[in-house]
């Protein structure tokens, strides 16, 4: 991803703990150590409308199978699977969180590197 992430505050140090407590693959970890050194950190407030961050609906297109999939991004805390909601520490919320809308991102999950675009975010 070459674009910078805009990320609120709280979400910046949530990223950075979970690094530090070695909650991410080796290469998730320098990705997202990467991305937090040429990360925009902005207030709530000040957070455009179409970022991914915590209380936002995600439409995305994986674009090696066309197949399109909506995540509903939480408060770790808030994550229940039987509410269809992710933690926004979740793999899938790492990969997006502080990205917009139109942003192609990809991303090394457990069954390998997925090359995602960002179709739609929605406030919730």
């Amino acid at each position: 991803m070459s674009k910078s992430l805009i990320l609120t505050t709280g979400v910046y140090d949530m990223i950075k703990d979970h690094v530090k407590r070695k909650k991410a693959t080796a290469v998730q970890e320098a990705t997202l150590l990467l991305q937090l050194k040429n990360a925009k950190q902005v207030t709530r407030k000040e957070l455009p409308e179409n970022v991914i961050n915590i209380d936002t609906r995600a439409t995305i297109k994986y674009l090696d199978t066309n197949e399109e999939e909506v995540f509903t991004f939480v408060a770790p805390d808030k994550a229940k699977r039987r509410n269809n909601t992710e933690s926004i520490m979740s793999t899938m919320g790492l990969a997006l969180v502080g990205c917009q809308e139109g942003d192609i991102i990809n991303w090394v999950f457990e069954e390998g590197e997925k090359e995602i675009e960002l179709l739609k975010v929605e406030r919730i």
